[in-house]
């Protein structure tokens, strides 16, 4: 059976969540940021078995939606069935999955599977399919033993020279957080959601929903801020930012050793760094200075299945396809133009 989760379910629905995009905080989250949330819990006559929950995000124009449920299980057939039926309702086009499922030989014979029954085809990501996995359960000495030689080199040259990394979930850290995370995404040249997302993510995930807002501090001065959130014994790394100024002392690396060490305090098991390029990264990628980063801790380059589009309209699915590939050979072209 599969039925819409009430508050009733709310603890049960987080112990089942494969991720904090699937956690009920975050689903409060969204809905602060005018996004309808759905929740569904899947029961037998025993005992909750599994939880999904899906965004509803408007297509402009037209009274049609697109549901979005990130880093869940892969739906069975019964749970598909339900899931498509709320679609249906709902008015949408499609359901995008992509599943927080690494054994990609099993989660590919589901795939195929719900494909003989729903037309369920692979997708366009939105999230990353690879990200960097770093088993906290070790003694900080063996932690310290597999890190890169360089980045070990950071991690003490920071120490010395004297950067402190403190937790501060007040409103001057997160207005710390904003100003950096603006002076990140002009340096890096990549997109961020508004200070007012932010804000509603720090309210909901960080000040009600155990989270951590970190700080690095040198000389009286912020350099680097995290937003690091806890679930089901893995703490994940959503969100950095850093300053411009004093990159010399190497705050960002002690930060992300200061998080592993939070995070066993905390009895968590593994450290997911959220995202992170493929087995092959290009250099010229802007996201390559992440990923090498976040490389240098040693932790193990993680694949999930990937991006599957549940078809529930598939005429509009066909125009909302052909017309987003045009988007983008417009918006690169504008691009080509601009340089």
């Amino acid at each position: 059976m599969i039925r819409e989760a009430t508050e009733k379910d709310r603890i049960i629905f987080d112990k089942l969540a494969r991720h904090p995009l699937q956690s009920w905080s975050w689903g409060e989250f969204r809905k602060q940021t005018g996004v309808e949330v759905l929740r569904l819990v899947q029961a037998d006559d025993k005992k909750t078995r599994e939880v999904f929950q899906i965004t509803w995000h408007k297509i402009p124009k037209i009274k049609r939606y697109i549901g979005y449920c990130p880093k869940s299980a892969i739906p069975d057939a019964e749970a598909m069935k339900g899931i498509k039926k709320e679609a249906g309702k709902k008015g949408a086009i499609m359901v995008k999955f992509e599943p927080n499922e690494k054994d990609i030989e099993a989660s590919q014979k589901q795939v195929r599977e719900l494909a003989g029954i729903f037309d369920f085809r692979a997708g366009k990501p939105l999230f990353t399919k690879y990200t960097f996995q770093l088993d906290i359960s070790k003694s900080e000495e063996e932690i310290l033993k597999n890190m890169n030689q360089k980045t070990r080199y950071n991690v003490r040259l920071a120490e010395k020279r004297g950067v402190k990394i403190v937790e501060d979930n007040s409103e001057m850290a997160f207005e710390e957080y904003w100003k950096l995370t603006e002076e990140t995404t002009k340096r890096q040249k990549f997109f961020a959601h508004g200070k007012s997302y932010h804000r509603k993510m720090w309210q909901t995930m960080i000040v009600n929903g155990g989270g951590h807002l970190m700080k690095a501090v040198y000389e009286g001065k912020t350099l680097t801020t995290w937003v690091l959130f806890e679930l089901n014994g893995v703490l994940y790394y959503p969100y950095g930012a850093s300053s411009n100024e004093k990159r010399e002392v190497m705050a960002s690396n002690l930060m992300m050793w200061e998080a592993i060490k939070l995070g066993k305090k905390h009895g968590c098991k593994m450290f997911d760094m959220w995202g992170s390029m493929g087995p092959e990264p290009d250099q010229s990628d802007p996201w390559y200075g992440f990923h090498r980063f976040k490389q240098g801790y040693g932790g193990e380059l993680t694949e999930f299945v990937g991006t599957y589009d549940l078809v529930v309209n598939r005429r509009f699915y066909e125009i909302y396809t052909l017309a987003d590939k045009l988007r983008w050979i417009a918006l690169k072209l504008l691009a080509k133009l601009r340089k």
